[in-house]
């Protein structure tokens, strides 16, 4: 495999091998170039003449997760509407979770980016991550079979299912929370959101405020995600307080 150049916050390249090797702990075999093809970024190519990327992986660990996934929701949750399956599907693959998978396999600092992206943050950029990381799962297919690559979404991605489930993460919070107040003839919630962070690493904390009382707030990388967390939040306080 061709060693990523180091950017800014990158390990050196010599340790990028630690990578391959973490990968052969998971117990996943992979072709050193699909796994070179797989850390390309379209940055990277376009300055190097027009390099193959990462994309067309993507494309196939795309279709690779959805499929484990999806197995996973129908025999884990039997009792599951196929609209809340969905909606936990739809929370766990999304760009925040695969960010947040990438970066606990440290994937980022091996990842080939363009001087620009290097120079933004791009090795820690959650939706670069997360095409990797698909990335990853396309090259992992096609090294080893789709059984092999099944295996590493169940490994990576169950936990996080399970976890989506027990916090509610397919329910509609917001939803949740202006019904709660439309019950107590109460005036819908307000929510008030607060940027913090860098452009490539941007965090947003929100307070939903019921009845003038602003309740405990959340963080999340997003102004959607952070109010819908607010809202879940808001839920279980007033819900606690003996208000259903």
């Amino acid at each position: 495999m061709a060693r990523p150049a180091a950017g800014p916050g990158a390990r050196t390249p010599d340790d990028s091998w630690a990578f391959l090797a973490l990968l052969k702990e998971l117990e996943v075999e992979i072709d050193p170039q699909l796994l070179d093809l797989a850390l390309t970024h379209r940055s990277y190519a376009f300055e190097h003449g027009g390099l193959p990327t990462n994309e067309r992986l993507e494309f196939l660990g795309d279709a690779v997760l959805e499929i484990g996934t999806t197995d996973y929701l129908y025999r884990a949750f039997p009792e599951l509407s196929e609209g809340h399956l969905a909606k936990l599907r739809a929370a766990v693959v999304s760009t925040v979770s695969l960010g947040q998978v990438a970066r606990r396999l440290g994937i980022g600092p091996y990842v080939r980016l363009g001087k620009g992206e290097e120079l933004t943050g791009g090795h820690d950029k959650t939706s670069i991550l997360a095409d990797t990381t698909e990335a990853l799962l396309g090259a992992v297919e096609l090294s080893a079979g789709l059984p092999s690559a099944l295996r590493l979404v169940h490994h990576l991605f169950d936990p996080l299912i399970d976890e989506a489930q027990r916090t509610g993460a397919g329910t509609d919070w917001k939803t949740v929370l202006q019904e709660l107040c439309a019950a107590h003839d109460w005036e819908g919630p307000q929510y008030h959101v607060v940027g913090s962070g860098p452009d490539h690493d941007r965090r947003y904390e929100a307070h939903a405020v019921v009845a003038d009382v602003a309740h405990t707030g959340f963080t999340g990388h997003n102004k959607k995600e952070a109010e819908q967390g607010a809202a879940r939040l808001a839920v279980t306080e007033l819900t606690s307080a003996g208000t259903s």
